[in-house]
């Protein structure tokens, strides 16, 4: 596959620190969701902004990841650097292959990558598909279990939902060459599913050579891992979400009702007078569902000020400052 540039999925440099990465993702997130956008294609550009996320937010997969990044760089500098001929070739002209397989080996190192992050749903990697021999019976009788990953979405936590995946079933053919079956199936996705959860696909594994890979009953299983993706408004605190809500000054002083999104679509929410910025509003019954119970939303507010000000305004700010005699820095008492 293709090597994709993580970096410019989410607009940021590669020096960018985590908060600017974490800033740059949500508003993709926000702009891209498939519950909101309109936008043409918006569920692969989603996924590949997710993808982008999951990565460089993760110090060990971002390390790894760059140093792709910088292999694939010195493999095009060695590119344009170079001045070796082709033997056959007039003096002067330059071998347009050389130095690309530096890039050719280099998509096969970030195919590889891709798919030990997020299974082979999206290429024939190497790792993404895991050929687990742990469930293969002793007497060769039953195939192999295949286990990938699948990404779900936490909106797909709440109810029910289907899911199509693809997925290669690899097998030997009758003169003993490896080979891989494509294949797609629909899934059901159980409301309450959590990271990590595995779901079997009885006998949508591999076959026991000399088998067809299709229609055999001593196939292998498939096993689904459950991997919840990052969201754009919410992290995830046990089975609480938390929500940052930004709230004006005089929101927090006077109060106010406003609009605050969860799973199921969004609710209002009474912020009370005299709020402080940290201060956690809970409603109940509005976080991850589980098989058992649902969590809370955890609603932190956090105060804002605007960038500009106008003068009348300014006015009114320092006339309020002469009213309140209040002194926000404990230690100045």
């Amino acid at each position: 596959m293709d090597f994709i540039d993580y970096y410019a999925v989410l607009g940021v440099d590669p020096t960018a620190d985590e908060k600017t990465i974490k800033t740059a993702y949500r508003k993709l997130a926000r702009k891209f969701h498939p519950d909101v956008s309109k936008l043409p294609d918006t569920e692969n550009k989603f996924k590949e902004v997710a993808q982008a996320y999951e990565v460089l937010h993760d110090k060990n997969k971002r390390a790894e990841y760059d140093q792709l990044l910088e292999a694939r760089k010195r493999g095009f500098e060695s590119h344009r650097n170079q001045s070796d001929f082709q033997p056959g070739f007039e003096e002067g002209y330059e071998n347009p292959f050389k130095g690309y397989e530096n890039q050719f080996n280099g998509n096969q190192d970030f195919a590889d990558f891709f798919n030990s992050m997020f299974g082979s749903q999206e290429s024939r990697g190497r790792k993404g598909q895991n050929y687990d021999t742990r469930h293969e019976s002793f007497n060769n009788h039953k195939g192999r279990d295949l286990e990938m990953e699948l990404p779900v979405r936490l909106e797909e936590t709440v109810t029910d939902t289907t899911k199509s995946i693809e997925f290669f079933v690899p097998y030997y053919d009758n003169e003993g060459q490896l080979q891989q079956l494509k294949k797609s199936l629909n899934v059901k996705i159980p409301a309450g599913i959590t990271d990590g959860e595995r779901i079997r696909l009885k006998g949508q594994g591999a076959p026991t050579r000399g088998v067809s890979p299709t229609g055999s009953s001593t196939n292998g299983d498939l096993f689904l891992v459950i991997r919840l993706q990052q969201h754009p408004h919410f992290d995830i605190e046990g089975n609480n979400l938390i929500l940052t809500l930004p709230i004006a000054p005089w929101e927090a002083v006077l109060g106010a009702k406003v609009q605050v999104p969860t799973l199921k679509g969004k609710i209002q929410l009474s912020v009370p007078s005299n709020s402080q910025s940290g201060q956690r509003l809970r409603i109940k019954g509005k976080g991850l569902v589980t098989k058992h119970h649902a969590g809370d939303l955890l609603v932190a507010l956090k105060i804002v000020v605007p960038k500009t000000t106008s003068e009348k305004a300014k006015q009114l700010w320092s006339q309020l400052a002469e009213l309140e005699s209040f002194e926000p820095r404990e230690w100045s008492n």
